[in-house]
């Protein structure tokens, strides 16, 4: 069963729980795959309710949310199985099925194609209205050198893993009830 929540009253409860991570999942055809995130917010864009999400560059992720367009975005209401955040997000979608290698239940959407997850029950059914790569050189360099640090150990630099902003509309937010 799924109870319906207001985002915009509820963000906080989202965004509290977002700081020590959450779950992105696309679906490509049957192929659900899901990774852990730590960046993101709630906002309004466009007057619409919006989720902003930022994947790096080199996910698997990535290839499948340019590919669909559709994600959902799934956080614990209560304190979680930290292995579920660490494997998922030290484990790609490409190489394993994360969401059957840790036993994961899958609930059907009501908007979109992309599952929820009941383990992690607030819910955010999103569609990408806008992405957009972030420019290396236009980032202050103290984020340039904590988040993406250029190895220069290397004979050839090599080119930072920066993010893709996705900017998507929040369809339906809703929290997974037993």
């Amino acid at each position: 069963m799924k109870k319906e929540i207001n985002i915009l009253q509820e963000s906080h409860r989202v965004l509290y729980r977002l700081a020590n991570g959450a779950l992105l999942t696309t679906k490509l055809q049957e192929k659900v795959n899901t990774m852990t995130i730590g960046w993101g917010t709630i906002g309004i864009e466009w007057k619409e309710p919006v989720f902003i999400a930022f994947v790096r560059q080199s996910r698997y992720t990535k290839e499948i949310l340019d590919a669909t367009g559709e994600f959902t975005i799934s956080v614990p209401n209560q304190e979680i199985d930290p292995r579920i955040l660490s494997y998922c997000g030290t484990h790609s979608g490409k190489d394993t099925d994360k969401i059957q290698d840790l036993g994961l239940t899958l609930v059907d959407p009501e908007q979109i194609k992309v599952p929820a997850i009941k383990e992690l029950p607030l819910t955010l059914e999103c569609q990408v209205l806008y992405s957009q790569a972030q420019e290396y050189d236009l980032l202050p360099e103290a984020i340039q050198r904590q988040y993406y640090p250029i190895d220069d150990s290397k004979p050839v630099k090599e080119k930072p893993d920066v993010h893709t902003m996705y900017i998507a509309k929040i369809i339906k937010a809703y929290e997974i009830i037993d």
